[in-house]
């Protein structure tokens, strides 16, 4: 993180970045040597930029893990329930109506487009199937995702002129005006990681499967709903404010998975701190590969998940 704020067009020494950071805790006041130009420059645009990335990764590494211990499925991410479409679908309705000039207006029709999907796809599931199998959501979801698709591409044909925003949107990216975004984001994030941290240990017990589970006292049902619904709230908060940003739910996961194995107990933790340094890092390459241009985000953690992605299911095709 601490590289992430040094690098930038305008040069800022790593001591005065530092000493600056030192001044900002209560109680100590030093001279960090940084004049106003670059005060503001460290707290008002890079700073911002780096703790929104890190808690974009860490929520959507979170929520991957709870997902794939629910469904019990490695493969499972934050989007599978169609929160990614319905958000999607909310952000192209606020640009083409007009509304991208507003910096509120995208990201509160994104964050009511996710949780409108997910929302639908849980009635849809609880309808069809009382909410007992993952498959039953999980198919729920993916019938929620292709209507949200399909009412945005509509959208995009009918206002082809805003394609260009739309796009720039759907690939991600961690632009802010400030604090604003993350005093938004951060109650969620914070509610997301402490609930799923909180059912560490039951995860473990869900990997069993339903019945066992159920046989440890354990109401599986109950417990996938509930992580279900509190991961994807965060995702479609943090989506609200950075766009798309795919592969991290799954890539990250996988890594910690691969270095201590399982357990919930030592996956989530690390997953939350492994994903909000990965996407820093995608944020730095972002914006230094083809510097004064950037990159979209989604665009580089596409670039490294997908490889990474295929690398997994080669080892497992291998390992079977």
């Amino acid at each position: 993180m601490l590289g992430a704020i040094l690098v930038g067009p305008a040069g800022l020494s790593a001591r005065g970045v530092v000493l600056s950071l030192v001044d900002a805790l209560p109680g100590i006041d030093v001279d960090s040597g940084l004049t106003d130009q670059q005060h503001a420059i460290l707290w008002q645009i890079r700073m911002p930029r780096v703790v929104l990335g890190a808690l974009v990764g860490a929520t959507l590494a979170i929520a991957g893990a709870a997902y794939q211990g629910v469904f019990r499925n490695p493969l499972a991410d934050p989007y599978l329930l169609g929160v990614s479409s319905g958000a999607g679908l909310g952000a192209t309705a606020a640009i083409v109506a007009g509304l991208s000039m507003s910096s509120a207006a995208v990201p509160t029709a994104a964050f009511i487009g996710g949780a409108a999907a997910v929302t639908a796809t849980l009635l849809l599931g609880r309808t069809v199937g009382g909410g007992r199998s993952e498959t039953v959501i999980i198919l729920a979801g993916v019938a929620v995702a292709a209507f949200a698709n399909a009412g945005q591409t509509y959208l995009m044909q009918r206002h082809s002129e805003t394609l260009r925003q739309v796009y720039s949107w759907l690939l991600g990216r961690l632009a802010t005006d400030g604090w604003n975004q993350i005093q938004v984001v951060v109650p969620y994030v914070l509610v997301t990681i402490a609930v799923v941290m909180a059912f560490r240990r039951t995860l473990d017990v869900m990997l069993v499967g339903d019945t066992e589970a159920a046989s440890l006292g354990v109401e599986p049902v109950r417990v996938r709903l509930l992580l279900i619904a509190v991961a994807t709230l965060g995702t479609a908060a943090v989506v609200s404010v950075s766009g798309l940003i795919g592969f991290v739910g799954i890539v990250v996961p996988h890594a910690v998975r691969m270095l201590v194995g399982p357990g919930h107990r030592l996956l989530l933790p690390l997953s939350v701190l492994v994903g909000a340094v990965f996407l820093v890092c995608a944020d730095l390459l972002a914006r230094t590969v083809i510097a004064p241009a950037e990159l979209p985000i989604g665009v580089v953690t596409a670039a490294i998940g997908a490889p990474f992605f295929l690398l997994v299911l080669r080892r497992g095709r291998v390992a079977r």
